[in-house]
């Protein structure tokens, strides 16, 4: 009977010697495109870092943007990083959400052609011309619609065809089915790495307005207020480190989303790629693209002029303020943290 007990007390002394792991909760968020690429490194590094706090993220990937509003409306996901444009459109008819922290500052969007097109600019674009989507629910179906009533032309004018991402996209690009793509920065970088190089038809309309932004219901930013600064704050960590050390960060995200990392090419061509497609979407991360000083923070004057235009061409079809769908409130507690000690951070890592 000693015996016993003397084993159990060394049992016991065993267990209180190991520290406690505590599962972390999974927050499901959704990433508004069917692949995730190295784009969403800021998720993948704040997740190796802990800094998203008591939870680890699990990206959810959509077809688009609209989906992605869809997704937190019928609260299937408590939050989703879309565009606005799907927002504006669906607050009306009851989807009570806001954008809370502004994640691409700058338009990612936009039109563009393959190198050789006799297109040169957008007035260019003719009927019989057709514009190639990632989907009828991304952003890139919204824009174009917009730059075609622009333009005085309608999409029975100049058809909006589903083409897909990345390789498919190219090779449809390739082949000529399509003269016109209306896809993203990183989407541009997938195809030109496919080995079809594309030009941008410059929109200087477009240059002002925000992008992505992580959004939730107005209950939920309201009731979760801690888990939505801390799903902020974790994001804004990771972009200020991605910045600082853009082939750091596609290691992180290959080693936390390994499916992120390419298939059936070498591992130095697959990392430069990555590294180049994570480069395109740093450009729109920067601060300075919004005219914020505050990560996370939105220009109410460059959603307005957004918000403004779609209404003027009919893709949004109410009038609707900027305030009705984002906020700012989160954004003084998302920055508590030292930017200058991450970004050294960054620097240093090996």
């Amino acid at each position: 009977m000693k015996r016993w007990i003397g084993l159990l007390g060394v049992l016991a002394m065993v267990a209180l010697s190991v520290p406690m792991v505590q599962a972390q909760t999974v927050l499901r968020v959704g990433f508004c495109a069917k692949t995730v690429t190295s784009a969403a490194a800021p998720f993948a590094i704040a997740d190796k870092f802990g800094w998203f706090g008591a939870f680890k993220v699990e990206l959810v990937p959509l077809a688009g943007s609209a989906d992605c509003v869809k997704y937190v409306g019928t609260q299937e996901l408590a939050y989703t990083l879309p565009s606005i444009e799907p927002l504006a459109n669906l607050r009306p008819e009851g989807i009570k959400a806001k954008v809370f922290y502004t994640a691409y500052q700058g338009n990612i969007y936009g039109l563009a052609v393959p190198a050789a097109s006799p297109i040169k600019t957008l007035r260019d674009i003719k009927a019989g011309d057709k514009i190639g989507v990632a989907s009828l629910a991304s952003g890139g179906a919204i824009v174009a619609r917009a730059v075609l009533a622009n333009l005085g032309l309608a999409e029975a004018d100049v058809p909006i065809i589903v083409i897909g991402e990345g390789a498919q996209a190219a090779a449809l690009t390739r082949s000529k089915q399509v003269d016109v793509l209306s896809l993203y920065d990183t989407q541009y970088a997938l195809i030109d790495n496919a080995g079809v190089p594309v030009r941008p038809l410059i929109n200087k309309d477009f240059d002002r307005f925000p992008s992505n932004g992580l959004i939730a219901l107005d209950d939920t930013i309201a009731g979760k207020r801690a888990e939505a600064v801390a799903l902020g704050r974790g994001y804004a960590m990771g972009t200020v480190f991605a910045i600082a050390n853009p082939e750091a960060a596609v290691h992180i995200i290959w080693e936390q989303f390994p499916q992120t990392k390419a298939t059936g090419k070498d591992e130095a061509t697959a990392f430069t790629e990555d590294v180049k497609t994570l480069g395109a979407r740093i450009v729109n991360f920067r601060l300075e693209k919004g005219g914020v000083r505050r990560w996370g923070e939105s220009s109410m004057d460059n959603y307005q002029a957004y918000l403004d235009f779609l209404v003027k061409w009919g893709v949004v079809k109410q009038a609707i303020k900027a305030e009705e769908v984002v906020t700012n409130d989160l954004v003084a507690d998302i920055n508590n943290f030292d930017a200058a000690k991450i970004e050294s951070q960054a620097k240093a890592y090996k």
